[in-house]
This record gives structure tokens, sequence and C-alpha cells, in this order.
């Protein structure tokens, strides 16, 4: 068995609400989250806004703490941080890559400044040539060069193509093994959003990390990962491989997942999978399974309690009672 980079287990946040018209309610964002992320390996996390993908990324990198449930992350489990050092030291290992690659770069600083900073906070550098070399090194490695030519520039003077490479730089820089990857091209021109993915692809493969890469694209899962997870309203609903995740579906919102994302190959008739209703709130989401208020197949049982994630063999997962 290949050792395991990260994993959750039945992972739990909520946000409390603090207004009167919702005061001792809160926000579902994750419940009983949980899945493995091999060493070296990559999985997508997909799903609509809203369904908490980027919140499950934030309780990963400890940018929030879990309310319950387990984390353990090259085997070590995480724990409240004790010290500055033992932060820096997981910050370092678990790194994010925006996605807003305009917001994500402060305005008033060069390239150079903002670049420096993860090699100067984590000790990296041993001295102004060493860090020089690193700087320049960080830059070509995701195509910008020549490097001295960028490092003098502003965040303003870049397109939004190479703002996203001067962020994945930055997650780069400080040799992480898992990145999160936080859909990092959905903002990017449709012509240079295939670039910059197969530059994430070359920097796995030479530097070795695992990638989680969030997204609502299937496509782009397929292109870029080899396991998949679906999330719907703050719960994993299937999780496997891939190519058969997509192939053959199990449970009904991946299914209309699939049935909403272009098939050129299908041609204009296919048949499309019909959902009722809207999106549930997560202040109060539904009782049993969140999506039976929309599933077409949905039977008296999918409301009155909420599914296991059940293992089917072959690395399947599915929270439904259906399959």
């Amino acid at each position: 068995m290949s050792a395991m980079a990260l994993e959750l287990d039945g992972v739990v946040k909520h946000f409390p609400l603090r207004s009167l018209a919702n005061y001792g309610k809160a926000v579902h964002a994750m419940d009983d989250v949980g899945f493995g992320l091999e060493a070296g390996g990559s999985m997508a996390l997909v799903g609509e806004s809203g369904s908490g993908k980027t919140t499950t990324a934030s309780v990963i990198a400890r940018l929030y703490e879990r309310d319950s449930g387990g984390l353990v992350v090259d085997g070590e489990p995480a724990r409240p941080f004790r010290s500055r050092k033992e932060s820096l030291a997981y910050k370092k290992k678990v790194q994010l890559i925006f996605q807003d690659p305009f917001g994500s770069l402060n305005p008033t600083h060069t390239i150079r400044s903002i670049l420096e900073r993860p090699f100067l906070i984590h000790g990296l550098a041993n001295g102004k040539a060493d860090l020089d070399a690193r700087l320049n090194d960080a830059l070509e490695q995701v195509g910008l060069s020549p490097a001295a030519e960028y490092l003098r520039r502003f965040p303003h003077e870049l397109s939004g193509g190479q703002r996203q490479r001067v962020n994945i730089a930055r997650t780069f820089a400080v040799e992480p093994s898992i990145v999160l990857a936080d859909e990092p091209t959905s903002m990017l021109d449709v012509s240079i959003r295939m670039g910059v993915m197969n530059m994430m692809l070359d920097l796995k493969e030479k530097k070795g990390v695992s990638y989680l890469y969030i997204t609502h694209d299937l496509a782009g899962a397929r292109y870029m990962c080899g396991t998949i997870a679906v999330m719907y309203a703050g719960m994993i609903m299937e999780i496997g491989p891939t190519e058969a995740v997509i192939a053959d579906a199990l449970h009904p919102y991946v299914r209309l997942l699939k049935s909403a994302s272009p098939s050129p190959e299908s041609g204009p008739a296919r048949a499309r999978l019909e959902a009722k209703g809207e999106i549930p709130s997560l202040i109060d989401p539904p009782s049993g399974c969140r999506f039976h208020p929309r599933c077409p197949f949905a039977k008296p049982l999918c409301s009155e309690a909420v599914p296991e994630l059940r293992d089917l063999g072959g690395g399947r997962r599915v929270r439904c009672v259906l399959p």
C-alpha cells in the first residue's frame, strides 16, 4: 500500500452565525468529510460553488481549525501549534495556490519583494547571492524568462496568466510536499489555461508533490488527477478513480454533473439528467441525504438518515442507498 500524504476522517467544520435572525445556528460547511491522498498522487475535489471545497482546503492548510474529526499529514496527526516554529514547519509542508491571481498578489510590492518573502520567512537562502539564484530559478521553472525582467515589475504590469505563474512560483518556493490548488485556472483566459495546467503537471513530476486540485470542471479534473472526490452541500458524495467515476457515475448528483458537462462525442441530442429545486441552505440542511430534495430517484428512506460513505471496492465509495 502506498504511503499517504494526507488523510481526513470525519472532519466537521461549522461557522456559527451571530446575527439576531440566525442566532444559535451555523453554516454546515463540512460534515463527515473523509478521504485520503497518496504521496505523490493527485486528487480532484469537485463540486459546484458553495459545496465546501475551498473550506476543505482551508482546513487542511490550517487557515481554519476543524471542529472535530481527524487530519493526518505525512503520517503525523495534526495537533494545535505549540510554537511559531511548528506553525511554519506545517505551512512549509502544505501550500495553497489561490484562485484569484489579481487579489492574491500585493499590488504595492514588486515581484521580487513578493517572491523573496517565503525564502526569508523560512530561512531558505544563505545570503544575497543564494537568494538571487533561488528567485531566478523560481521564475524560470514556471516559464517566466528572463527572470530579472519580471522581478522588477509590479503585479499590475503582468497579465492574468503571468500573475498566476508568480503565485505558483511562490507556492513551490518553499518545496512543499502537498499543494492545495484552489481552482487555479478558473479566472484565466481559456487560451492560456492548458499551458498553466501542463506546467503544474510538469512541476508535480519534477518535485514529487501531492496535489489536491479543487475545481468545478469535470474535464479539468480528468486531465489533472487520477482520483476524484465529489462534494455537495458540505459532504462527500462519491470517491473513486477518475476514469471510472466519469465513465460510470454511481451517485445521482455526480450523474447530474456529468450530464451538464459538454460532451462533443455524444452530440447535441444526448439525454440529460434533470434535477428538481435549488441547492439547499447550509444553515438548515435537509435531513437524510442532502441531495434528496433535488434527486430524480429519491425514495422516502433517503430523507430519514444520512447515508454512510459505503466502500464498493476498487477504490470506489459512494454516499447513497440506491446503487
